[in-house]
């Protein structure tokens, strides 16, 4: 597969005595925008896919100047072949799913059509809602026929403007799994506007730090999660680990569940899914404990090994990732931080009960 288009942009946009002034690269993969409501997240997804009209800068995708003030450039939001999927899906409600990514099928040209309308309702695991229409689907099911009808257009950027906005957990983390399918198999990059930082840490490959107009941090989503998670904070928001896994056991008759993720096993309680089945696992941070030593005679049924990959404080709470054969984050005290002597490359156990753990099935 040839190298996915790299998205550059340098732009200012004045506005409602608000000021735009971003410049940002963005690579193959998902690159999640976040920051607090009014930072400028959604103007800036508006202008790379020609909604909104910069005042002066440039916006190239791929090395094709979608607009250019010095140059006089500005495509017609048509001609710059991205996909967006809005916040609230934004489908023709009179039409149904199927007849709504049809739509976006139809109004490409056939020489620059690269995915099946079927193929795609596979993908997303829609095909048993497209044929019913949009007042009828749950907040979830809009979401992936709008990714749905996006993606029938072969765009070279997908745009997703806050995908997970009032979606319950269950759905929340189908539509996360299905993002990360769609990363997976077609290659294309996104733009992930999110003020969520779980979302942020679960699904993005680079993320960019947005506040009051302007870029405050870029990289890894785990590096720049300091600024994100102090705005979480102060919103009373929590922390919560999104993993994919496989039932490995659906437990019952007083026998816990297991399900495999990445080479780690949880132990949770009985499962409803069938084992094999494709799930997403939950555990928030703050319900994770970190020991030095094997804790013994402990209720807690889940004690895994791992190494601590990185250690970082925010507001008197400290976050500590640890790889136990797949990435995990815990909440604990900057007290704890130093009493343990926790720091990169320091062998740890994580401890969590089975009952702190969601999983839903993908």
């Amino acid at each position: 597969m040839s190298a996915a288009p790299a998205l550059e942009l340098a732009l200012q946009r004045a506005y409602s005595g608000f000021t735009l002034d971003v410049s940002i690269k963005c690579g193959p993969g998902i690159t999640a925008i976040f920051g607090p409501s009014g930072s400028g997240k959604t103007t800036t997804l508006n202008c790379v896919a020609g909604l909104a009209r910069p005042t002066r800068g440039r916006i190239a995708l791929g090395g094709r100047v979608l607009f250019s003030s010095e140059e006089g450039i500005n495509l017609s939001p048509e001609r710059r072949r991205i996909g967006y999927v809005f916040q609230d899906g934004a489908l023709f409600p009179h039409l149904t799913g199927r007849e709504n990514i049809l739509y976006g099928y139809r109004i490409t040209p056939p020489s620059e059509r690269r995915f099946d309308p079927g193929d795609l309702i596979q993908l997303l695991g829609i095909g048993h809602v497209v044929d019913r229409r949009p007042g009828s689907l749950s907040g979830g099911e809009q979401r992936r026929v709008g990714i749905a009808r996006a993606l029938a257009t072969s765009p070279n950027l997908l745009l997703l403007d806050e995908p997970l906005a009032g979606l319950d957990l269950r759905m929340g983390g189908v539509v996360m799994s299905h993002l990360r399918r769609v990363r997976a198999e077609l290659g294309i990059p996104m733009l992930y506007v999110s003020h969520d930082v779980t979302s942020v840490l679960a699904l993005a490959d680079d993320a960019i730090v947005l506040a009051g107009g302007r870029v405050t941090a870029q990289g890894k989503p785990s590096k720049v999660a300091l600024e994100a998670v102090a705005g979480m904070r102060s919103e009373g928001g929590v922390l919560e680990n999104v993993l994919e896994g496989t039932v490995a056991d659906s437990g019952g008759d007083n026998r816990p569940g297991r399900v495999t993720v990445g080479n780690a096993e949880f132990v949770t309680a009985p499962l409803d899914a069938t084992p094999g089945s494709a799930v997403s696992v939950y555990v928030g941070a703050a319900e994770i404990i970190l020991a030095r030593e094997r804790p013994v005679r402990m209720s807690a049924r889940n004690i895994l090994p791992g190494r601590i990959l990185e250690v970082w404080s925010v507001d008197g709470s400290a976050y500590v990732t640890v790889d136990i054969g797949t990435h995990v984050i815990s909440e604990v005290t900057a007290a704890a931080v130093g009493e343990l002597g926790l720091a990169a490359g320091v062998d740890v156990f994580m401890v969590f009960k089975s009952t702190s753990i969601g999983v839903v099935e993908s």
